[in-house]
């Protein structure tokens, strides 16, 4: 064989959490063999707990260990199995098929446990198989470091296996398969005309994962990005979805791709009643750098002379307590926060769009607790009983439904 197309296919727990769905996934593999590519094959661990192999069942088993070793090897045992039953179903069609764990595929990782990141991948046992008309089926979610100790890559880590694994082989397409048909214009469980966007640019990808769309792992788009590495998420059963690549011509009466929601956030604000100006500067410093050091993320953030307000995951608000106990400082919580965001390259320029999120969200009867924008994004934080209200009204008053002319993109 020369010169092979590869495509890398990756499968998600739910799209094999049964024989039947399997056997659609296996369809998928020889789909692409007589499209002419050669596959390579990701797999998740099988279906959702409570199934017995499932990510969330195993890490029941272990219950509250601390990120070691010994966590991400029992970890990694779910996608093992997935890779190992995946494999010979596919050989049991006549497609001989090999499977690997993400050592065997070369994913060279740091030591970070359980959120490992991917230093290299050597494709040379990949390459080995393609050429030899083998069909390697990965072990998603997973590497190993230098001392060849199993490292895990994270929740939803499957993703970033295939993407790095397509960036390695310098694979045609990458192809994610999911049991939603694509990136959703917002969530169709709690806004009415949320449907499948056809196509999306890279950064777009980014900061709709990065802020709650759930059909991505946001490191996997970031590294995506990075390599410009072109990829389709598609519904297992549909077979539709939707292509991440350059994108498409901006269109200005447009300008928004899509609503998302991050949930179960805190609002921090940190007032220091120091006057002068250096020394509040100090203290701000000194806050940041003690939050960042107990590993605390945080969002939103503004520095100001009025304070520090920023975001956070309501379960880190005692840490954030905790660590700035002795700066002599007033620390007011707000829990009970939902983050809403509008993600669109087409909003870089436009202007106006800030007032219509302020007048759709006030208009729908929801108080704006605090808001941040960058060049793609605006994000407002409002009561999370409200959450829902502030999704329709936003995708409401950017006209995000689907346009009757329009129709998804199929394989």
């Amino acid at each position: 064989m020369t010169n092979p197309r590869v495509i890398v296919l990756k499968f998600g727990g739910s799209s094999l959490s049964t024989a039947e769905l399997r056997e659609i996934a296996a369809s998928r593999v020889l789909e692409a063999r007589t499209r002419g590519f050669s596959p390579v094959v990701i797999c998740s661990a099988l279906g959702r707990a409570p199934d017995p192999y499932a990510t969330d069942t195993l890490l029941s088993l272990l219950g509250p260990a601390r990120s070691s070793p010994n966590r991400d090897l029992m970890l990694a045992v779910g996608e093992l199995i997935s890779c190992a039953i995946f494999a010979e179903l596919l050989t049991s069609w006549g497609a001989e098929a090999q499977a690997m764990t993400g050592e065997q595929a070369g994913i060279l990782t740091d030591n970070t446990w359980c959120d490992a990141n991917i230093k290299r991948v050597d494709p040379r046992n990949l390459v080995r198989a393609i050429v030899n008309n083998v069909i390697p089926v990965v072990a998603g979610f997973q590497g190993a470091d230098e001392n060849n100790a199993i490292t895990t890559l994270g929740r939803g880590g499957s993703d970033l296996s295939a993407i790095a694994v397509g960036e390695a082989l310098g694979a045609d397409s990458v192809e994610i398969y999911t049991d939603v048909s694509g990136v959703m214009s917002g969530d169709p469980r709690r806004i009415a005309g949320a449907h499948t966007v056809d196509r999306v640019n890279w950064s777009e990808m980014v900061e709709l994962a990065g802020n709650g769309a759930k059909v991505m792992h946001a490191k996997a788009a970031t590294l995506a990005q990075r390599g410009n590495t072109p990829y389709v998420i598609k519904g297992l059963r549909s077979n539709f979805g939707t292509a991440i690549d350059e994108g498409i011509p901006i269109d200005r009466d447009r300008p928004v791709t899509g609503v998302t929601a991050l949930r179960d956030i805190a609002f921090v604000r940190i007032i220091a009643g120091e006057e002068d100006v250096s020394k509040r500067a100090e203290l701000d410093t000194a806050m940041l750098h003690r939050i960042a050091d107990r590993g605390i993320s945080i969002d939103m953030i503004n520095v100001n002379a009025a304070g520090v307000f920023f975001v956070c995951d309501y379960e880190n608000t005692e840490k954030v307590r905790e660590e700035l106990r002795d700066l002599n400082l007033a620390v007011r919580i707000r829990p009970h926060c939902a983050k809403i965001s509008i993600v669109g390259a087409g909003m870089r320029g436009t202007p106006g769009v800030m007032y219509r999120v302020v007048r759709s969200v006030s208009d729908a009867g929801v108080e704006i607790i605090h808001s941040t924008d960058s060049n793609i994004t605006i994000s407002v934080l409002v009561p999370e009983e409200d959450a829902q209200r502030a999704e329709q009204a936003l995708h409401d008053a950017f006209h995000l439904g689907r346009r009757s002319a329009e129709e998804p993109i199929r394989s």
